[in-house]
C-alpha cells in the first residue's frame, strides 16, 4: 500500500488490516494504540515504547511495517483522525465572554508552567547563558521562528549567538562550536531527528546543553544537561490546536528576563542597533 493511499484512511483501520503482518512485539504496540488513541497522541515515541514495553526502535518499526515513514507521521495522522470528531463537538460561542476565557485559560497555561518549572534548573541555564561564548540555537519546522526570535532577544542582551532555517546550518554552527560555547535545543515534541542529531554532535564534543521542550521523557531531554520543560497541565493532544508556540516562547520569555542585565547591555553596546535604526521608524 502507497503511503498516500494510507493517509487517506484512518489508523486505527490501517492497524487492524496490517495486524497480522507484523512482529510479536510490534503487536505490543498496535494493542495499546488500539486500546488507547488518545494516550498514544498525547505521548511521543519514548512515552509510547515505555507504556508498551518494548524498545524506541519497535515502535518505530512498526509504524513503518504498516505503511507509514515513521512515528511523527503515525501519531499526527491518528490526530487527524481523532481531531476531525473533536472538531464535530466544538461550538465556539461569539460573545465577549468567550474572549475573555480564552485568554483566562491562556494565562492559567502559564501559571501551570510556572509551577512546574525546577528553580534550579532555571539559574544554571540563566548561569550558562551568561557565562557562554556563543549560544547556538537549533531548531526544525515550525519552531525555527522561536531559534529566530530568541536568537534576536539574545543579541540585543549582549550574548552572541547563531541560529538557522535549515539543518546544515546548525549543524555547521555546531560542529565548529568550542568548549565555551552552549547549545539550545528547542522541539515540542522532544522527538525532531535533526534536532536529536546537532545535539549528539555537540555531545561528542563535550558542549553543554540546554533543552526546551514539552516532554520530560524524550530524545531531547536525555541528551540535554538541562531541561526546561514548556508545558504546565498534561491535555489531550489537539490536532487544530497542537502547532500554537504559545508555551514555548512563554517559557523562552522566562529565561531571558532572568538572563537581562542592563550593566552587561551597557557594556556591550547591545542596544546600539535599535538606537541606529530608530530613525527609520515612525
Amino acid at each position: 500500500m502507497k503511503n498516500d493511499s494510507i493517509l487517506q484512511m484512518e489508523v486505527l483501520d490501517v492497524i487492524k488490516q496490517k495486524y497480522g503482518e507484523i512482529f510479536a512485539a510490534e503487536k505490543k504496540v498496535a494493542d495499546f494504540v488500539l486500546q488507547n488513541p488518545q494516550k498514544t497522541v498525547d505521548s511521543n515515541v519514548s512515552e509510547i515504547a515505555k507504556q508498551s514495553g518494548v524498545s524506541d526502535a519497535t515502535v518505530v518499526r512498526m509504524c513503518h511495517h504498516i505503511g507509514y515513514t515513521g512515528y511523527y507521521q503515525f501519531r499526527i495522522t491518528l490526530a487527524r483522525d481523532l481531531g476531525k470528531k473533536q472538531y464535530e463537538d466544538i461550538v465556539i460561542p461569539k460573545s465577549i465572554g468567550a474572549i475573555e476565557k480564552l485568554f483566562h485559560d491562556y494565562a492559567e497555561n502559564m501559571i501551570a508552567i510556572g509551577r512546574r518549572m525546577d528553580a534550579e534548573i532555571m539559574w544554571n541555564c540563566v548561569n550558562l547563558l551568561k557565562k557562554c561564548n556563543v549560544a547556538h540555537i537549533i531548531a526544525i519546522g515550525n519552531t525555527c521562528s522561536m531559534s529566530q526570535y530568541m536568537g534576536f532577544r539574545l543579541g540585543r542582551l549582549g550574548i552572541r549567538s547563531t541560529y538557522g532555517s535549515s539543518a546544515e546550518f546548525f549543524m555547521n554552527h555546531v560542529n565548529l562550536a568550542d568548549q565555551d560555547d552552549i547549545v539550545i535545543a528547542i522541539s515540542k515534541s522532544g522527538t525532531s531527528k535533526l534536532v536529536i542529531l546537532g545535539m549528539e554532535l555537540a555531545k561528542e564534543k563535550g558542549i553543554k546543553m540546554i533543552a526546551i521542550t514539552d516532554y520530560a521523557e524524550s530524545p531531547v531531554s536525555e541528551l540535554a544537561d538541562y531541561v526546561l520543560l514548556s508545558s504546565g497541565e498534561d491535555k489531550p493532544f489537539n490536532y487544530y490546536k497542537d502547532y500554537a508556540q504559545t508555551n514555548l516562547m512563554a517559557t523562552i520569555d522566562a529565561l531571558l528576563n532572568f538572563v537581562t542585565n542592563e550593566e552587561w547591555i551597557k557594556t556591550k553596546q547591545a542596544d546600539r542597533p535599535e538606537m541606529i535604526l530608530s530613525e527609520y521608524k515612525l
